[in-house]
This record gives C-alpha cells, sequence and structure tokens, in this order.
C-alpha cells in the first residue's frame, strides 16, 4: 500500500451513516439476518430468484474463467486474500450477500494504474460463467496511482450465479473511468456491491450497462477524501419479459466542495419485465459547498413492464452550492411516432428511432468512443429482435 493512499484511508474518519437505505456495514456474517423482503433494501429484489445467495447456498463454484487484456503500463493479476489490498477502499460489507462474498472469495483481482501514468487503451477483463449450478463469489480492486488517467472495462457473459464485491480506489488527481458490462446469458443471477473512494481532486466516472441475466442487483456507492472529488454515476439498461434490473445508487459526500452527478436511463418491454433505481445522496455536515444531482428515466414500452425508481436526499447542512433530483418513468411516446410516421417513416423504424433518442444524450456522455460504438449496437439489436412487436 502506498504511503498517499495508506493516509487517505486514514483520514476518512466520520460517524456512521444514519440512513435506512443503508444499514451500519459489518464483516461478521451473523451481524446481517438472512432477508424476508421486508428490509427497505431489500423490498424490491425477488429474493426467490436469487438461488439463496442471500441464504446459505455455497460459494465454491468455480465453472468460470478470466481473460484479460491489459493496457501497457497497467497490472492485473489475481492474488491470493492475505497478500492482497483487500479493504483498501473502507467498504464494510452493508448486506448479507456481500458479507458472505468477502468471506467466500480465496483471492482478490487487483488491477494497478501506476502514478502519473496516461494510460490511452482500455484495460478489459472478461469474466466467462460456465454454468448456473454452483454459485461464485469474486473479489476486485482497482487501483488509480496520483495523477493517473484510464478506463477499465468488465464484461460479464455466458451463465453464472455469481456474488460480488469491487472496491475502486483513486488517489489524489487521480482520473478513472470504470465501466461494467452485465451482458449475461439469460438464466444467470448476478448480486454486486462496487464502493469507490475518491481522492482530492480526483474524478472518476462510473458507467453500468445492463442487458443480459436473468436477475441483476447492483449496488454502486462512493465517498471523497478530500476536497475537490468529483463522481459520475451513469447507467443504460434495457430489460425484457420476466428479466429482472435493479440499481441501487449511494454518493455519500464525505468532505466539502465535493461533486457528483447521476443519470441512469432503462428501457423495458414485455410480460413482467421489471427495473428498479434507487438512487441517494447524503450530504454530511462536514460536506459544505457541494454540488450534486441525481435524475432516472425510464420507458415502458409495452403493457406488462414495470418500472420502480426512487431518487432520495438526504442534508445535513445547509452550506451546499446545489443539490436535486428527478424522475420520470413513462410509455412510448405515441406523439413522436405520429410525427415521424408523418413524415414518410414506416412504423418499425420510427419506433426504433425514438427509443434511440431516448438513450443518445447519455451514451455521447461516456466518452469512450469503442463502448459508445458497442452499446448503439446492443440497443440496436435489442430493438431489431423486439421492436416489431411493440404495439403499444
Amino acid at each position: 500500500m502506498s504511503t498517499s493512499t495508506s493516509s487517505l484511508a486514514e483520514a476518512l474518519e466520520l460517524a456512521p451513516v444514519e440512513s435506512h437505505l443503508h444499514p451500519e456495514g459489518s464483516f461478521d456474517l451473523a451481524d446481517h439476518e438472512v432477508p424476508t423482503g421486508r428490509e427497505e433494501i431489500w423490498r424490491f429484489t425477488p429474493l426467490k430468484r436469487l438461488r439463496d445467495l442471500h441464504k446459505d447456498a455455497p460459494l465454491d463454484g468455480d465453472d468460470f474463467r478470466v481473460e484479460v487484456d491489459a493496457a501497457p503500463g497497467v497490472t492485473a493479476v489475481s492474488v491470493p486474500v492475505a497478500e492482497s489490498a483487500r479493504g483498501l477502499s473502507g467498504y464494510v460489507p452493508v448486506d448479507r450477500v456481500s458479507a458472505r462474498a468477502w468471506a467466500a472469495a480465496s483471492s482478490v483481482f487487483e488491477v494497478t494504474i501506476p502514478a502519473e501514468a496516461e494510460i490511452e487503451q482500455a484495460t478489459t477483463l472478461l469474466l466467462y460463467g460456465g454454468g448456473v449450478e454452483k454459485a461464485a463469489a469474486g473479489h476486485l480492486l482497482v487501483r488509480a496511482g496520483r495523477f493517473s488517467r484510464a478506463v477499465v472495462i468488465v464484461d460479464y457473459v455466458g451463465s453464472a450465479t455469481w456474488a460480488e464485491n469491487i472496491e475502486i480506489v483513486l488517489e489524489d488527481g487521480a482520473e478513472l473511468t470504470f465501466v461494467t458490462v452485465q451482458d449475461w446469458n439469460d438464466d444467470s443471477v448476478h448480486v454486486v456491491t462496487q464502493h469507490a473512494r475518491v481522492g482530492r481532486d480526483a474524478t472518476f466516472k462510473h458507467v453500468a450497462v445492463s442487458l443480459g441475466g436473468d436477475v441483476l442487483r447492483a449496488s454502486t456507492s462512493a465517498d471523497y477524501v478530500g476536497t475537490g472529488g468529483s463522481v459520475e454515476l451513469l447507467g443504460v439498461y434495457f430489460a425484457d419479459a420476466g428479466q429482472h434490473i435493479e440499481h441501487r445508487l449511494f454518493a455519500d459526500h464525505t468532505a466539502p466542495k465535493t461533486k457528483s452527478d447521476v443519470l441512469y436511463k432503462g428501457a423495458l418491454q414485455g410480460q413482467d419485465a421489471h427495473t428498479v433505481w434507487i438512487g441517494n445522496v447524503l450530504i454530511r455536515k462536514e460536506a459544505e459547498g457541494i454540488e450534486t444531482f441525481e435524475q432516472n428515466d425510464n420507458l415502458v414500452l409495452t403493457d406488462g413492464a414495470k418500472a420502480d425508481s426512487v431518487p432520495n436526499l438526504e442534508i445535513e447542512t445547509g452550506e451546499i452550492e446545489g443539490a436535486g433530483h428527478a424522475s420520470t418513468t413513462g410509455r412510448f411516446d405515441d406523439q413522436h411516432l405520429f410525427y415521424l410516421q408523418s413524415r414518410g417513416i414506416p412504423a418499425e423504424e420510427a419506433r426504433r428511432l425514438v427509443v434511440h433518442g431516448f438513450f443518445n444524450d447519455i451514451i455521447r456522455r461516456i466518452g469512450v468512443p469503442e463502448l459508445q460504438e458497442r452499446l448503439t449496437a446492443s440497443i440496436e439489436d435489442e430493438l431489431a429482435e423486439h421492436v416489431g412487436r411493440l404495439d403499444g
């Protein structure tokens, strides 16, 4: 552990978070009771479909592989837990699945960007699951050194029952874009908790792309060490019939003059397609002069689909620059469709253009050209397969 990172971690000594959305963390599994679904943090999650990840399913599966394409200068290696820097982000498990994954992980995959390195090429990790029969646990730690600049992309493909913790640490002045692409097969269950610690004047962009899988539940949080840190949380998701996609976001403003900007957009179609977005920003009394905004937009394409969207703000100081949130959920816009059709565009193509336009602004904000192109193509594939059935 570098001296600068150690001092950053030790500097963040704050009172426990007093929030009904974020229980106090603990490494002791006994402190995390088996959820019943009545708890605030679990009430939207279909527990019966988690294959007992939240109970006692063994997390000893090994039917998966990891392929690494590390950019020059970046190290990406798996190390035993005892030799790892696990815990560097200060994260403490806040729910039972996270605590179980922490206890079960036998190794930590560590990605390290050296101080002052400016890495143009993205580092890509591909996790391929070979089956859902045996659940497995993973742990990833990404470290961005002082004044470094890099992009890290994690791809999830294949079939798996996967519980995971991800830690991300940005030292002072670092600039990191971290992307997860959940493009699992339709039978996969993935419960992941991600936590970022952002240093002084560091810039963190987190991009979540959720397309495949049966049940996806991703909890993403960030806190700050020192002033000037900036966090941007972007998400794109597309749920089909029977699919459950859940994102839970938490920006914990633990230092003054910090920023957070959250924008998630999702589309859903088909019977029992269900998306959940829970956003929360905590502005502590120490966090004077901060700026924050969170927004979630959902486009419901067919009957039988449901989107839950709950933005929250918890403010402990009035000395802030700006804070707000917004949430929209709407059906397919027949007026836009009529406008396009009146100009000679066929109905099917008109529907495609409306949905593509809905996602276009957030895709432009990603800032990783190859990923933007891939995401545009993935959405086009979804639309090509399903848009003909969107009859309103």
